[in-house]
């Protein structure tokens, strides 16, 4: 038996003596962290590949429909801008003010604003004439 153990143990401090280990070494794929250069073209075709999104169509959304557009409609989107703004302040000046906000319909320009009173608080809609979109708001009592 104590044959087996030395055995065993000469067997097992001669492979612990004879084992050697490396340390990890990570180097990046890509040239912008540190990798290869010659990495850039594929990572950038492999980008491409992979690539589902496409432009939206419509010029709307660019800098240069906004600079030929027409400059009478860019006046009235901004005096609609401010107006809407403008009713706004008022209206949470005089709900949370001593003032209170007058019922009935007002026309402003393509708007029509409703204004009424309800049982938890102040019910505004707002209509826009042109697109017949339809804002509701309730602002409640405090």
């Amino acid at each position: 038996m104590r044959k087996k153990i030395l055995t065993l143990l000469g067997v097992f401090t001669m492979g612990v003596t004879c084992s050697y280990a490396q340390d990890f070494v990570y180097t990046p794929k890509n040239p912008a962290f540190g990798g290869s250069p010659y990495n850039y073209s594929w990572l950038l075709s492999s980008a491409q590949a992979q690539d589902t999104y496409e432009a939206p169509a419509d010029e709307s959304s660019s800098y240069s429909s906004y600079y030929n557009s027409d400059p009478v409609n860019n006046f009235t989107e901004s005096l609609n801008r401010q107006i809407l703004s403008q009713l706004s302040r008022q209206i949470v000046s005089r709900q949370f003010g001593e003032d209170a906000l007058d019922e009935g319909t007002y026309v402003l320009g393509d708007y029509q604003i409703e204004i009424g009173n309800g049982g938890t608080g102040l019910n505004i809609s707002i209509v826009d004439n042109s697109t017949g979109a339809t804002t509701s708001v309730e602002v409640p009592y405090f």
